[in-house]
């Protein structure tokens, strides 16, 4: 067997967690010819979480991967198939016979001066992967990254956030043998190991860009001299009317990352939520702080605009395998028909494996760096 770029998945429907682990393990084990795989990637529905303990013992077991990850989520996927509602056991195993990965867990600890991350390894890839699972209660996600960015700016975090929970310790995750309800887990891949990120956060902008010229915190006053509301009131009125029903339903602002750039066209945007207006002060509320001199644009999100994005930004790219990171919001929240974003990918990476899940936040980057993302499919695929 070539060892090289082998992959499997597998996905199990049995309510029974013990079925589930055998149909998964019982596929994997086919696929690979008996091979140990180097890396295993699980997610499992609510139906699973009080015996998530006996589901990581049994896969672990029957395939004794060298690194491992999983959590509980919301609804998982399996090849272009989405689980929302019943029980599901997604998985993704694969042997590359080089490379290098970790298995490691992150904790944060309260000090005087706020709190630190535990369990940092001493070795991290400059260049190459983190495929990360984080707990949304416990663990500070976008503070980490943002340390990433700046301590490891040249290496991809991909993700996502367990959904299984609405509450502190209702959501299950592992690294390895050990069973958590804290923190976040993740696999350290070395460069020689191709993973690529393609991150869809579903939005289309509208109007035209503009730099902040007034701003504070989260709050932006004025765009290009004049006060923020000013300028939506502009972009409102040049709008079509279904345009304007999509603001009315949501509004968000793309925030350039890379100012560099020549254009700022389809991935250059952060999107953030809008959150509120001062109207007295004409100022726009957004879900991050923003700098003053940063170009942003007006941006529009509907079922359209999410399929189109993710479609552009799947054309063209070649794999072998992939896992998938999209919001509990999408889905058929979003779309209407199920199985969509799994859909789209079986379509434009072809009949690869691929095991997925519904997050509470999805991790990936954009404009080189990466960020917690709303309503974004994050698909990590592993190229030829």
């Amino acid at each position: 067997m070539d060892l090289v770029n082998r992959y499997a998945s597998a996905l199990s429907l049995h309510p029974t967690p013990v079925e589930a682990v055998g149909e998964v393990a019982g596929e994997i084990l086919e696929q690979f010819d008996g091979a140990r795989p180097d890396l295993l990637v699980c997610f499992a529905s609510p139906h699973h979480a009080g015996a998530f303990e006996d589901v990581v013992g049994g896969l672990r077991k029957l395939l004794e991967p060298v690194a491992s990850i999983g959590c509980t989520m919301v609804g998982v996927a399996g090849g272009g198939v989405e689980v929302e509602d019943g029980p599901g056991l997604s998985a993704l195993a694969a042997t590359f016979g080089a490379g290098r990965i970790d298995a490691i867990a992150l904790e944060t600890h309260e000090t005087a001066d706020g709190y630190e991350i535990a369990g940092w390894p001493d070795w991290v890839p400059a260049r190459g992967t983190m495929l990360m699972l984080g707990e949304p209660y416990t663990f500070p996600i976008a503070d980490f990254l943002t340390v990433c960015n700046a301590r490891v700016p040249d290496l991809t975090v991909i993700g996502g956030m367990a959904s299984a929970g609405a509450r502190p310790g209702a959501n299950r995750l592992f690294v390895d043998e050990r069973v958590l309800d804290h923190g976040a887990v993740a696999l350290l891949c070395s460069d020689d190991i191709p993973v690529r990120a393609v991150v869809s956060q579903g939005c289309r902008p509208i109007g035209t860009p503009l730099t902040v010229t007034s701003a504070e915190r989260n709050l932006v006053y004025e765009l290009a001299g004049q006060p923020a509301m000013t300028r939506l009131q502009e972009v409102v009125q040049a709008a079509s009317e279904p345009e304007r029903e999509l603001m009315r339903n949501g509004l968000h602002l793309g925030v350039v990352v890379d100012e560099h750039r020549l254009d700022f066209s389809r991935g250059a945007f952060l999107v953030r939520n809008g959150i509120g207006a001062d109207r007295r002060h004409g100022a726009i509320a957004i879900g991050d702080p923003v700098d003053v001199g940063t170009t942003v644009q007006f941006q529009v999100r509907d079922a359209a605009s999410a399929d189109e994005d993710l479609r552009v930004l799947l054309g063209g790219v070649h794999g072998d395998a992939a896992l998938m990171f999209t919001c509990n919001g999408r889905g058929r929240h979003m779309f209407a028909e199920p199985h969509h974003d799994a859909g789209v990918a079986e379509e434009f990476l072809g009949n690869v494996p691929l095991a997925g899940a519904f997050c509470a936040g999805e991790i990936g980057p954009i404009g080189g760096r990466s960020f917690l993302h709303s309503f974004t499919a994050s698909v990590a695929v592993f190229e030829r």
